[in-house]
């Protein structure tokens, strides 16, 4: 298995730190999800109604 140019990364890198590395640069490069206004609260309020439904779920 041979490096490509395009992973480069620091000398002494193990292969899974060098996927890691690879995995955290894919996920920051995706688009997320709005912060905070209408959007949060209604996913907490989705989140609460459904729980109480279901007491096993609770702490």
């Amino acid at each position: 298995m041979s490096d490509s140019p395009a992973d480069d990364g620091p000398d002494g890198e193990t292969s899974i730190q060098r996927a890691l590395r690879l995995k955290k640069a894919a996920q920051d490069a995706k688009p997320k999800p709005p912060r905070g206004g209408r959007f949060q609260r209604e996913q907490a309020a989705a989140h609460q109604s459904s729980s109480k439904s279901k007491p096993w779920m609770g702490r």
